[in-house]
């Protein structure tokens, strides 16, 4: 089962701005009528009930969105590019990777929820959209701006009511099949599961789902046997149960061993609510020994249950008692959701502000509005520079420079565009 994958997500860039003037006979002031161009393609990640698994985007790692067209004359504009989606099953946290570390974004619980993680870029502005009167035939546009682009680290975790642990080959995939329709693989060696398998159980008219949560061992808490690729699965369940094999040589061992590595994992699983249930009752060795262990496990305090998964013996009895103990009116049941990465809190400054630096000879200016606009100027066009003379005066950055020492000639660099100041 696939259940992590990092992929690359590049929004499309907007179109390229129009230089264009109208030429027609009997208009002797046609004037600039350059269209803007279209807007990128968002991307966005959606929540696909039809998917279980993260399969699909293991074979692809970059996802690019397509760029918005280009404006042309008669103030035609250029088309927006259509949005990517990306599709997940529902339970898939996304993180967005900044310098080497992940921070939550989205949890994706619902059918149909969505998040955007690339933002398209902004369509340029024609010329015609620079005309003033006192510039009436501007000879420049506006180039389009680029799609944002980051590296998403999408983590799937099972959504399900309860979660069948315990230890390898106690029977926890008999027990799935027995109570539901699901058809996990079933034999008699350890670790026959491979991956989390769900199944919808039928109490009455109501169901619930039931996980198997294979794979916990001594050690899991620190990935031996698969232990994090599973463990991370049983984090969404609201209730436990707690398979036990009956002809182990000491039950109860194997339920503290069990119990010990989830809290290890996470202190939380730990004080998950759970119902403990001896499998293999059908064997005769096992009988013999039910009041033995009904006497060293009723002193746990929590429901107890002995089962033959492979006969359903006691079975419907044990879905009815965890279909009561969801109730979210049960007593007792508390469900904690597990912390999860911090999330990726972004707030957007309340007002514009510009810093200046210098590196050796160069001034740098730090201004996120200044940027972006100079990035999608054309700098050999003497007209364009003038414009962005206004600009830069308008948002306070002469002024700044000014104060830092700029000179005529000196160079000034504006992101990771640089120009000559004049």
């Amino acid at each position: 089962m696939i259940d992590r994958v990092e992929i690359y997500v590049k929004a499309g860039d907007g179109g390229n701005g129009a230089v264009s003037f109208r030429r027609e006979k009997f208009v002797p002031f046609g004037g600039p009528d350059g269209g803007n161009g279209g807007k990128g393609g968002d991307i966005l990640v959606v929540a696909d009930r039809q998917l279980s698994t993260l399969h699909s985007l293991s074979r692809r790692r970059h996802w690019k969105a397509e760029k918005g067209g280009n404006g042309a004359g008669k103030k035609m504009h250029g088309k927006h590019s259509y949005d990517m989606l990306i599709k997940v099953p529902p339970g898939t946290l996304i993180s967005k990777k900044i310098d080497g570390e992940k921070f939550l974004i989205a949890d994706l619980l619902e059918e149909g929820q969505r998040e955007l993680v690339a933002r398209g870029g902004r369509g340029g502005f024609g010329n015609a959209h620079f005309a003033t009167a006192t510039s009436q035939a501007p000879r420049f546009a506006q180039k389009g701006e680029a799609g944002e682009e980051a590296w998403i680290v999408l983590d799937l975790k099972l959504i399900a009511d309860a979660g069948i642990i315990g230890y390898p080959n106690v029977g926890k995939s008999t027990l799935l099949a027995s109570a539901s329709a699901a058809r996990p693989k079933v034999a008699d060696y350890p670790f026959t599961t491979q991956e989390p398998v769900l199944g919808v159980v039928e109490v009455g008219n109501s169901t619930f789902v039931l996980a198997e949560i294979p794979g916990l061992i001594r050690g899991a808490h620190r990935g031996s046997g698969l232990g994090h690729y599973f463990l991370r699965h049983a984090e969404r369940t609201k209730l436990f149960i707690h398979l036990l094999d009956g002809s182990s040589q000491s039950p109860l061992n194997d339920l503290n061993s069990v119990n010990t590595e989830l809290a290890l994992f996470n202190p939380i699983l730990g004080q998950r609510p759970q119902i403990v249930v001896v499998n293999k009752i059908d064997l005769p060795d096992v009988e013999a020994q039910i009041p033995k262990l009904e006497k060293e496990l009723s002193l746990i305090g929590v429901p107890l249950f002995f089962i033959s998964a492979a006969t359903r013996k006691g079975v419907p009895q044990l879905m009815a008692q965890a279909k009561e103990m969801l109730n979210p009116s049960a007593e007792g049941l508390v469900y904690e959701k597990p912390q999860e990465a911090p999330a990726l809190f972004q707030p957007k400054p309340r007002k514009h502000t510009v810093t200046v630096s210098k590196e050796g000879d160069t001034f740098v200016v730090s201004s996120p509005e200044a940027e972006r606009l100079i990035a999608r100027m054309d700098l050999t066009s003497s007209e364009a520079r003038s414009y962005l003379r206004r600009q830069f005066a308008r948002m306070g950055v002469a002024r700044a420079l000014k104060r830092a020492g700029v000179k005529p000639g000196d160079i000034v660099r504006f992101g990771e565009v640089g120009m000559e100041w004049e």
